[in-house]
């Protein structure tokens, strides 16, 4: 199913994706829930840009789903929207607005409609190229709501400040936080070593848990993130039920 959710603040209207598991009609009970950036490319092949990641099928397959929210990106707005940072090439950053529109007015709106478990050990958000920045940027800059971040194959190549920005953040409960980092050994030249280098980085600043997971061959494409999803979310769920 699929909503359209207007900020009146900025007046624009996105459509949301949500996903309930196949028993939340009679179950009555409470589920964690995952936020996912380029909602267009998470449940349909008809509605994506750029190939879809199946992410109801798959789902629809296990015994331990939870509710997923996929937000709708701005399409020529995008980069922009996903970049929290001002960029000589592409402009003013508006990922830091973003994020407070995430957390305080759909997450709450969310947590109203549906039957989740509001708490951050409880919260997920990932994404993948821009979608993967602006995800992890809502760890490092919203702690106490996010819990667990999936960061596929991030546009870092957009944030040269990031680990100065890492190195500045005051610690306000990232130590409770776990990363998951992927990257395809296909892509950029330096993508690897620069998800080292910040999840090293990571990991001795707050103490957080953070994993690096490459696949040689993968590629920076929707395909490969599509194969990949079913390993983070088993991560995932060992946090939620761990």
């Amino acid at each position: 199913m699929y909503t359209t959710f207007y900020i009146t603040e900025q007046q624009i209207k996105r459509r949301i994706w949500v996903y309930l598991p196949a028993d939340y009609a009679i179950s009555g009970i409470r589920y964690p829930v995952l936020y996912m950036q380029d909602g267009q490319n998470l449940f349909d092949a008809k509605e994506s840009f750029s190939g879809e990641w199946g992410i109801d099928e798959y789902l629809d397959s296990v015994d331990f789903a939870g509710i997923v929210i996929g937000i709708d990106n701005g399409g020529e707005t995008r980069i922009l929207e996903y970049n929290p940072n001002d960029s000589t090439t592409y402009g003013k950053g508006k990922g830091r607005e973003y994020l407070e529109i995430l957390v305080n007015m759909l997450k709450p709106y969310v947590d109203e409609h549906f039957r989740t478990l509001p708490g951050k050990e409880h919260t997920a958000i990932a994404g993948s190229s821009m979608g993967g920045l602006i995800s992890f940027y809502a760890g490092l800059f919203h702690p106490g709501v996010f819990g667990s971040i999936g960061v596929f194959s991030p546009s870092f190549w957009l944030a040269p400040e990031l680990e100065e920005q890492i190195a500045n953040t005051k610690a306000r409960g990232h130590s409770r936080q776990r990363y998951y980092f992927y990257a395809g050994g296909m892509e950029s030249d330096d993508l690897v070593e620069r998800l080292i280098g910040v999840q090293k980085l990571m990991k001795k600043k707050f103490r957080c848990k953070a994993e690096l997971v490459v696949n040689i061959k993968g590629t920076h494409s929707e395909g490969y993130w599509k194969k990949m999803f079913p390993g983070f979310y088993e991560w995932l769920v060992g946090r939620f039920t761990g």
